[in-house]
């Protein structure tokens, strides 16, 4: 039979052998919704990790620019305003949902760097998940559609 893991149906083979048409095509949507909800949660990591990325890199570049710098700084994605290069010894850190903390610029380095790996983490975590869930979804469709 189906025994449940962490809130999700885990079907042996054998049990598809016993299901209906009905409760296969059932099996089949909703593997190809997880499988498609996978995707799209692996385009979000890849997004922040790209985000993360670049923040390390300006991070690095900024700690090189001497102090009293003319510069332009980033409002939006597409605003910039000129200003000046204060103290690059100490940054912002977007912790998210509109929080700022300050930090030293090693310590945001070293935040970006511990986010990229998380994400890193999680997405090679998700891959595997993916890949089981895109079986599942061929082993319903190949032993009794084709």
């Amino acid at each position: 039979m189906a025994s449940s893991r962490g809130g999700q149906q885990v079907i042996r083979g054998g049990d598809m052998e016993k299901m209906s048409l009905e409760q296969l095509k059932a099996v089949k949507e909703q593997a190809d919704i997880e499988v498609n909800l996978l995707q799209d949660s692996l385009n979000n990591i890849r997004t922040a990790t790209a985000r993360l990325e670049i923040a390390s890199t300006a991070l690095n570049d900024l700690s090189l620019r001497p102090q009293g710098k003319k510069m332009l700084v980033p409002l939006t994605a597409s605003l910039y305003v000129h200003g000046t290069l204060d103290d690059s010894e100490k940054v912002l850190v977007d912790i998210g949902t509109g929080y700022f903390v300050e930090k030293t610029m090693a310590e945001g380095k070293d935040y970006c760097e511990r986010k990229i790996n998380l994400l890193k983490s999680n997405f090679d975590q998700l891959i595997e998940i993916n890949a089981s869930m895109e079986l599942l979804s061929e082993d319903v469709l190949g032993g009794y559609f084709l």
